[in-house]
């Protein structure tokens, strides 16, 4: 009985083993000298590995038959860039780099840089709104603009100061506040233009009161077109809109308030049959 003990431990022991993890042994070093095969003194290089193309499972071929072979760039994100959409990120304002439409007249040559990185950047603009030809008031102004899509309002005051902004979202005269990442103020310096970009978020970039003229935010440029007041224009900014670079807040100087000359509005060319964008309510902006 007793000589049976250890041939049972052993049988133990044995399959217990089997439930270890075995330990590799050291290898010796293939850089120590050969001195019967001298030519495999030096250390093998190892083989370089050749990347396999796995075999698309079951879901893939399924999906390859009705769908053709999906795309490196998944839902078409790669598509989806500045370029494409440049009113999905806020305005440029380093970028001028736009050149003249076709149909351009000097005024538009002069203005469409602005338009750099826009949708009405390779558009042709006409004139919607001339209040020196329409009137200053704001029931003949949404007459012109209203449904019209993104428009670029431009103005100059009896100083001289060429201002104005472009709104990408356009007005319908509903009482929103119509908002737009997109949006930006500008301003004629010298030789060239300051853009100024939208701040706060989206919203507030212009408030479209069927009673007043533009307002882009609630301060940073207001043209009310009231009628004891009609070519009063003002301007605060830093709330809804960057300030000035040298720090100011306004686009008119050391004015906050001025009296206009000018005021302009000028809108893309569509065809008969084209789609405009922006022409009535969005959700959620209401009062």
């Amino acid at each position: 009985m007793f000589t049976r003990i250890p041939l049972v431990l052993i049988i133990l022991l044995r399959f217990s083993e089997a439930f270890v993890p075995s330990q590799k042994q050291p290898q010796p070093s293939r850089s120590r000298l050969n001195f019967f095969f001298p030519n495999k003194n030096q250390p093998e290089e190892p083989a370089k590995q050749v990347p396999v193309e796995e075999e698309p499972d079951l879901v893939e071929k399924i999906f390859t038959v009705f769908f053709g072979k999906p795309e490196e760039s998944p839902l078409g994100l790669k598509r989806f860039d500045e370029n494409r959409f440049p009113e999905q990120y806020p305005a440029t304002t380093t970028d001028f780099d736009v050149e003249p439409v076709e149909t351009d007249n000097s005024e538009m040559a002069y203005l469409r840089p602005l338009l750099r990185k826009t949708n009405l950047e390779k558009r042709g603009l006409r004139l919607t709104y001339d209040a020196n030809r329409d009137g200053w008031d704001p029931v003949k102004f949404h007459a012109a603009v209203d449904k019209q899509g993104g428009g670029l309002v431009y103005c100059e005051s009896r100083l001289g100061i060429q201002a104005g902004g472009y709104n990408p979202k356009g007005w319908v005269g509903y009482g929103e506040a119509r908002g737009s990442i997109a949006a930006f103020l500008f301003q004629r310096q010298g030789n060239r233009w300051i853009k100024l970009k939208k701040v706060g978020g989206a919203s507030f970039a212009q408030v479209d009161n069927p009673e007043s003229g533009p307002s882009f935010g609630a301060d940073s440029l207001v043209i009310p077109l009231s009628k004891d007041n009609p070519k009063l224009a003002r301007s605060k900014l830093g709330s809804y809109f960057e300030r000035m670079p040298d720090g100011g807040n306004s686009l008119f100087g050391k004015d906050a308030s001025v009296q206009l000359k000018t005021l302009r509005v000028y809108h893309g060319v569509y065809g008969k049959d084209e789609y405009i964008p922006f022409t009535d309510a969005e959700p959620l902006a209401l009062y």
